[in-house]
């Protein structure tokens, strides 16, 4: 990697990477000489270099090159590690963990050129000002992705993409570009790679606007200039053609445009994925999803002592709403239903009781009288926005998500996880194809990838897709992302019902 890579980017990825590297600077500089004038009390303090007791006059350094010295090698090891590149930049993981790796490369440097220099530099010094840089460097980076993704939703800092294959494969792409907002991408034209006698339209309409669709895949670059495009995403049969992606390649203006190429494999991370050159053939190396022992020894470990601990301190809450269940009709607090877990196996699944004692009686009819109220894209789930077995204490439950409390005790069991796949039901489980038994590879979760990115509100498919992809692709740091981002959708309510 070079240190100051040539970008094939939008204006508006250039200006955020250098918004990112000032950022970046400031807050290395601040915690740094912060931290010197801290802990050395602002004197004018001096590092003794290779000490030696029979001189009278030692070789010394003001500790504020050292500091300057130390912002500099940190600033390099950012650049170096590529935490500014806009393939990582703005969206996932991958951008924290490289600022945190940076860190841990300044923080050996220093260590191994004071023991080069045989030097006894402060140790308080160097062990806060590095920790406390880091944090505020990721806080730096978590507060311009806000601004970023407030921003693609005003339809600004938006990357512009055509995209080239089939009808159908570019409308599938297109739809997920649509999905992961986050990441930017605004689809402003279709290329059919292929023509046929059957009429094609020459608009499509996607998320609510219209497109222009070409059937003309020699004319990609010209269509990409006229459209105001810097990327190009290939799909279907033409990713499999090496002579025609070679010139296209060749005609496309290198400041200006990128080339990205879609295999069609679905729901991967990143983390599996590794490219490999071989007598000039790429090969995309994909890991077997699999859980370690000692991965699953870590989760069960964090579930249990998080379960443990906040059934004691909430059990307080517990009781009161317990007691407010209980007063809404008389009916017991909790309510009980077999759910099915890992392997296939069922279990009693506990939340707090939010609907009346007789809404299973009432269901069918509810599900012949109104169902043109329930999800229109969910087949298999009976969901509504206002369900008149909801009791009145149930709807603020459902709302902040307080009736699942109660599965602490389910995780303390080992029967459920605080991260995994919805627990479906098993009526639920009879419509499943072949591929979606995959899910029970884990144990299912009080909250997961479902409750982040809609809950009631996705559709069917879109909910299996959520739940495959958390099993293909599991890490102590996705469920670290998704509690977190479990706190936001609880606050907000977002498909909560």
């Amino acid at each position: 990697m070079s240190l100051w890579r040539t970008s094939t980017s939008s204006p508006h990825a250039a200006q955020y990477r250098r918004r990112l590297r000032v950022t970046d600077a400031l807050i290395v500089a601040l915690s740094v000489f912060g931290v010197q004038w801290f802990w050395l009390g602002g004197r004018a303090a001096e590092l003794v270099l290779a000490p030696n007791p029979n001189e009278d006059a030692p070789l010394t350094m003001p500790y504020w090159a050292v500091s300057l010295a130390l912002v500099l090698v940190w600033l390099l090891a950012l650049q170096l590690s590529g935490s500014t590149d806009e393939h990582f930049t703005g969206a996932g993981p991958r951008e924290y963990a490289r600022v945190a790796r940076a860190s841990a490369v300044t923080l050996a440097t220093a260590v191994f050129a004071a023991y080069l220099l045989r030097t006894e530099i402060a140790r308080g010094y160097l062990l806060i000002a590095v920790p406390v840089g880091t944090l505020g460097l990721l806080v730096g980076r978590w507060l311009w992705r806000q601004w970023l993704v407030r921003e693609r939703r005003h339809g600004r800092a938006l990357t512009r993409v055509v995209l080239l294959g089939t009808l159908s494969s570019t409308l599938e792409i297109a739809g997920d570009l649509g999905r992961a907002h986050t990441h930017g991408f605004d689809v402003v034209g279709i290329i059919l790679a292929h023509t046929t006698d059957d009429p094609q339209p020459d608009r499509v309409e996607l998320l609510g606007r219209e497109v222009p669709v070409f059937a003309d895949r020699m004319r990609v670059v010209d269509r990409m200039r006229a459209l105001d495009a810097s990327m190009v995403i290939v799909s279907g049969q033409q990713v499999h053609d090496p002579d025609w992606l070679r010139k296209i390649g060749w005609n496309l203006d290198p400041d200006a445009h990128r080339l990205v190429l879609a295999p069609g494999m679905l729901d991967i991370s990143q983390q599996r994925l590794a490219l490999r050159l071989v007598a000039g053939l790429p090969l995309l190396h994909i890991e077997t999803p699999s859980i370690s022992r000692s991965g699953r020894i870590l989760k069960r470990a964090g579930d249990a002592l998080t379960a443990g601990a906040g059934l004691v301190l909430l059990s307080p809450l517990l009781l009161v709403i317990g007691l407010l269940v209980r007063a809404t009709d008389g009916g017991p607090a909790l309510y009980r239903q077999q759910r099915v877990g890992r392997d296939g196996r069922d279990f009693t699944m506990l939340k707090f009781r939010s609907m009346f004692v007789d809404a299973d009686e009432r269901l069918a009819a509810l599900r012949a009288a109104r169902a043109a109220h329930a999800d229109a894209g969910n087949e298999v789930l009976f969901k509504m926005r206002d369900d008149p077995r909801v009791t009145p204490i149930g709807k603020h439950l459902r709302r902040y998500s307080l009736d699942e409390l109660p599965q602490l005790v389910n995780v303390l069991r080992g029967e459920m996880s605080l991260v995994g796949p919805r627990p479906p039901l098993r009526r639920e489980v009879a419509e499943y194809a072949e591929l979606l038994h995959r899910k029970f590879f884990v144990k299912p979760g009080i909250t997961g990838l479902w409750q982040v990115s809609g809950r009631s509100d996705l559709s069917w498919e879109e909910s299996m897709r959520i739940d495959l992809y958390y099993v293909e692709n599991w890490s102590l740091l996705l469920d670290a992302s998704i509690l977190l981002r479990t706190v936001r959708a609880v606050l907000t309510g977002r498909g909560a019902y």
